[in-house]
């Protein structure tokens, strides 16, 4: 199999998993788990396990789901999954970036092009068929089965399963690989015990998604005898930030009301205020964020002022108390309370205070200027950001409000179609900028605007072209 047919395989499955009900871009996990992996990406790169052609061809796209179950998994065409369960169980950044790797690395090593293509009677669309069933089967055997039809679930699976040594291989290679991006190497050990621990609950005997992590104690022994021959250096301790981000993905994950009732009220309980910090930072976040999903906005804005206080000292646990806290004045129609939250520093509303690429806090100053009728400056914020991650479709969305708001109508038609063209929903985008170029011959405007249309007809060109292949490509499959 190709870089290219591995990537057309990957497009054909991702362009599904966008339409899934637990597909999730939430900007504030999301931004934590793609800086890990940028991170990852350049140490890769560095070490010469990435190469050139892969790099290139890629997505290096990471998507997040809803499902509590503490898994993560590598697709083709280098698109990977992050369940919500897993993020929720992390006790430090190095954990997370452990389990990262070694998905890279399973596409750096061309694992899955390599056992797929076992198959070479099998066109691509017929086995991302195959996966989307495997995919399905997770959480509902019945589905799964009805995807994977002809009696090939059985056998799709015996080839998507990586073999012992290909997992031994993805643990060695992501090691070396997390090491050299910086991060410490006792989160290997770490993130696999969660992982052990969490397959004695998790596993049922069907597919837990493209592949099972079947961890075995040779393999977490394996990881502490590299750890122990390597010179003592940073540790992986208590990282306030991960826990915070981690409070969040467990209350996004919906756990239903009792559960939250119960985070909610965590705070009240007796001897709270004398438990480790680490403990009482992760539960008063879960609380604010609970207590909003409860709708009690007053309760849940008292207690991440209550966070900020706590974690003040920790630049990045601080940070993540103060996208809280605009988040929800947001939420409570206060969109001038979130500006003064989210100030635009020296840097830029697109830089955290270490200078790091900041998603979430530009999607949330750009919604607030919005509200706060300052649209035109949201919309002059989102433009660099647009232009640098194209394929960033609630960066779109937020654009297409903030233009719609200055009565801008072609510009955010144009947005709104780049929406659906991001997630590779081209009938979406096509109808959309149909709807760009009507408005364009129903009211003429300047120079810009003949530009602008000029880029609404350049892009409709490029989804109708993408929708014929993709139709043809359905056509062969059936």
């Amino acid at each position: 199999m190709t870089a290219l047919e591995e990537r057309k395989l990957g497009d054909a499955i991702i362009r599904e998993l966008y339409r899934d009900p637990d597909y999730i871009d939430d900007p504030v996990v999301g931004e934590y788990v793609d800086g890990l992996w940028r991170r990852l990406l350049v140490a890769a790169r560095a070490r010469g396990e990435l190469p050139p052609e892969l790099d290139e061809r890629f997505a290096w796209e990471v998507l997040l789901g809803r499902d509590r179950s503490v898994n993560a998994f590598a697709l083709p065409g280098g698109y990977f999954g992050v369940h919500l369960g897993l993020v929720g169980v992390i006790g430090s950044r190095d954990e997370l970036a452990s389990v990262l790797a070694h998905e890279m690395t399973h596409i750096t090593q061309r694992h899955i092009a390599r056992l797929l293509g076992q198959q070479s009677r099998q066109s691509p669309l017929l086995l991302a068929a195959m996966v989307l069933g495997a995919l399905a089967a997770s959480k509902n055997p019945q589905a799964g089965a009805a995807l994977a039809v002809g009696g090939q679930a059985a056998v799709i699976q015996q080839q998507l399963n990586f073999s012992r040594d290909m997992e031994r291989e993805a643990d060695r290679i992501g090691y070396g690989v997390m090491t050299q991006a910086g991060f410490a190497p006792q989160g290997f050990v770490g993130m696999f015990e969660r992982l052990q621990s969490a397959s004695r609950i998790n596993d049922n005997g069907d597919w837990p998604y493209l592949r099972s992590h079947p961890l075995t104690t040779q393999r977490i022994a394996d990881m502490q005898q590299r750890q122990q021959s390597l010179p003592r250096g940073a540790t992986s301790g208590q990282d306030l930030e991960a826990l915070l981000v981690a409070a969040r993905a467990r209350v996004l994950g919906r756990p239903g009301v009792d559960v939250l009732r119960a985070w909610a009220g965590e705070p009240d309980q007796p001897g709270f205020a004398s438990g480790p910090l680490p403990r009482r930072a992760a539960a008063l976040y879960a609380a604010a964020l609970a207590q909003a999903q409860l709708r009690d906005l007053p309760r849940a804005e008292a207690l991440a002022e209550q966070l900020a206080r706590t974690v003040a000292s920790d630049v990045g646990a601080a940070r993540q108390a103060r996208l809280l806290r605009a988040e929800l004045a947001l939420q409570a129609g206060q969109p001038q309370r979130a500006l003064a939250l989210l100030p635009a520093g020296a840097r830029g509303e697109s830089q955290d205070p270490r200078g790091q690429a900041g998603r979430a806090a530009l999607l949330l100053r750009a919604q607030a200027l919005t509200r706060a009728g300052q649209a035109g400056e949201a919309a002059s914020a989102l433009q660099p950001w647009v232009s640098d991650h194209p394929r960033d479709a609630g960066a779109w969305q937020a654009l297409a409000q903030a233009e719609g708001a200055q009565g801008r109508m072609l510009r955010a038609l144009r947005a709104e179609g780049e929406v659906p063209m991001a997630r590779m929903d081209h009938a979406g985008a096509v109808d959309r900028w149909r709807a760009a170029q009507d408005h364009a011959r129903q009211h003429p405007g300047g120079a810009a605007e003949l530009i602008e249309a000029s880029i609404v007809d350049t892009r409709l060109r490029a989804a109708q072209a993408a929708l014929r292949q993709q139709q043809l490509d359905e056509l062969k499959r059936r």
